[in-house]
């Protein structure tokens, strides 16, 4: 993603699952991933609606841990990225 685009989406109010910080949450509005990656952020409850904290992150960044539902997980930030929220 681009600079501008990034820019764009923030003032919108929405931005990547993985660019939430611990403590901010935000409620899923797309998932941009396809195929299994898709399947799984589902079968974890990342569908459209639901609402999502970051929990904390990992001492070298990656993964996050995020709660969805009541549990806490853990995702890569590569398969965040691709969790679109809305602040």
């Amino acid at each position: 993603m681009t600079r501008r685009k990034r820019e764009v989406t923030i003032l919108r109010g929405n931005c990547s699952l993985s660019d939430l910080r611990p403590g901010e949450g935000g409620v899923v509005r797309r998932l941009g991933a396809v195929g299994e990656t898709r399947r799984r952020l589902q079968d974890i409850g990342l569908i459209s609606g639901t609402r999502v904290t970051c929990e904390r992150e990992s001492p070298l960044g990656d993964p996050v841990a995020y709660r969805v539902r009541g549990a806490t997980m853990a995702l890569r930030r590569a398969d965040a990225g691709a969790v679109e929220v809305e602040r």
